[in-house]
C-alpha cells in the first residue's frame, strides 16, 4: 500500500519574499538597511575617535558630520538608484548587469569627494570613503537580486 504525503513547502526566505515585490519598494527597503548599517559604520568610527568633520570642496573649513548625517545622504544618493533600477527593469534588455555594472562604477567615483575633500583629517577621508562602499555594499546586491527576477 502506497502511502502519499504532502509534500513540505519550503519556507519563503526574505529574497524570496522580495523577488515579487515591485522593484520600487525593494528599492526603499534596500535604501533604509544600507541607511542604517552605514549610520552604525559612522557611528562605530566616532566612537573609536575619528573626527566627524568634513569640508566640501571650496569649502575654508570643516564642518561637523552630524549623528544621522550618513543615514541622510544613502537615503538622498539611493533616490537615483532606485530610479534606475525602475528605469532599466521597464526597458533594459539586461536590467540587472547594466545596474550592477552602472552602480559600481558611480561608486567607484564617488570615491573621489571624500579623497578631495578639504580641510578633511585622513582618517575621515578613509571613514567617508568606507561609508559609500558599505553603503553600495548593501543596496546594490539586494536591487540587483530583484533586477534579476524581472519577468519579460
Amino acid at each position: 500500500m502506497s502511502v502519499t504525503t504532502p509534500q513540505a513547502q519550503a519556507p519563503q526566505t526574505p529574497s524570496g519574499l522580495l523577488s515579487t515585490r515591485p522593484v520600487w519598494l525593494v528599492g526603499i527597503l534596500a535604501t533604509l538597511a544600507g541607511a542604517v548599517v552605514t549610520e552604525a559604520f559612522a557611528l562605530v568610527a566616532r566612537a573609536a575617535g575619528v573626527p566627524m568633520e568634513a569640508a566640501s570642496p571650496g569649502a575654508t573649513e570643516a564642518a561637523e558630520i552630524p549623528v544621522g548625517g550618513f543615514f541622510g545622504g544613502v537615503v538622498f544618493w539611493s533616490v537615483a538608484g532606485i530610479v534606475l533600477a525602475v528605469v532599466l527593469a521597464r526597458w533594459a534588455e539586461q536590467p540587472t548587469r547594466t545596474f550592477t555594472v552602472t552602480t559600481v562604477a558611480l561608486t567607484a567615483l564617488s570615491l573621489a569627494g571624500p579623497a578631495v575633500a578639504p580641510h578633511t583629517a585622513t582618517s575621515t577621508q578613509i571613514v567617508l570613503a568606507a561609508s559609500h562602499v558599505v553603503a553600495a555594499a548593501v543596496v546594490v546586491p539586494l536591487l540587483a537580486r530583484r533586477l534579476a527576477n524581472v519577468r519579460r
